[in-house]
């Protein structure tokens, strides 16, 4: 079996606090899942349209105490393990780790199993845990039951600040946290990884300063950022299309949704925007 995949967070709440989002249904119900159930140690469950396989509860659970929840989750007839631990940083701050079982990076390529979604998935939904304990409300969120791939935010910056930030190599580099080359005009690369290391990079297609930018990724299809002025603030539409709808790219498009909510930090939490961590952290 592959090694369990592990995503770390930064949380600028107590730890008593990130454990009540994790286990309170109500909570739950904001940052995880349209429905949600939690009574432990003996049920814990998640579903809905934003969970993949979501039409009916396929969670039991394993462990529960002050710092760590373990449960199983039924997905494509194989029983996963997610493990959640919770460390004090400090008073005011909690570094959350995720383990998550039987997840293959092929299935996110091939689309063979809905497995393949969970390493964004679960980076969606720590995204939302972080904006939710800090008070904040959570952005636009995928609907496993439909292939229209549409999401609007507000950003509170202005729109020629937010644009900046989405055609500026260093500054996408720096919300998305990951390494991202962009040639910022028509018939330019917009490389994840970097220029000089994606061999198949999208091309943009379209770029209006300070309005719309939109990148053909071939097989994944169209990604458009579309951005309007609205009270000092900006409304950003982000729009997904022209793949398969028969297979939709439902990894990619939870992926560009964590992207989303790291994009809003980086205007509107400067200085703490990025809550990843290394999965170890250097000595």
């Amino acid at each position: 079996m592959s090694e369990p995949m592990i995503v770390r967070v930064r949380l600028a709440a107590p730890v008593k606090e990130v454990r009540h989002a994790l286990t309170d249904p109500a909570a739950m119900r904001v940052w995880l899942a349209e429905h949600a159930e939690a009574d432990l140690p003996g049920r814990y469950a998640f579903w809905g349209r934003r969970t993949p396989e979501g039409d009916a509860p396929h969670q039991r659970p394993l462990h529960a105490d002050d710092h760590t929840l373990r449960f199983a989750w039924l997905l494509d007839g194989v029983e996963t393990t997610t493990e959640i631990t919770l460390t004090e940083e400090s008073p005011d701050a909690t570094v959350l780790t995720l383990s998550q079982s039987h997840f293959d990076f092929q299935d996110v390529i091939t689309g063979a199993s809905i497995r393949g979604v969970l390493q964004t998935f679960w980076s969606l939904a720590l995204s939302n845990l972080a904006d939710h304990v800090e008070g904040r409300e959570i952005g636009p969120q995928p609907d496993f039951t439909s292939a229209d791939f549409r999401g609007e935010t507000v950003v509170d910056a202005p729109a020629d600040q937010v644009f900046d930030s989405l055609v500026d190599s260093d500054k996408a580099s720096d919300w998305f946290g990951y390494p991202i080359g962009i040639e910022p005009y028509v018939g330019g690369r917009f490389a994840m990884g970097g220029l000089d290391a994606d061999p198949h990079p999208a091309k943009i297609i379209d770029l209006v300063p300070g309005k719309t930018m939109s990148a053909d990724w071939g097989p994944g299809g169209v990604v458009t950022w579309d951005l309007e002025d609205s009270g000092g603030k900006t409304r950003l539409t982000f729009v997904q299309s022209g793949f398969d709808t028969a297979n939709p790219p439902y990894a990619a498009w939870t992926g560009w949704l964590s992207g989303l909510a790291a994009l809003r930090r980086y205007h509107e939490a400067p200085g703490r925007h990025q809550i990843w961590l290394p999965v170890e952290p250097a000595a």
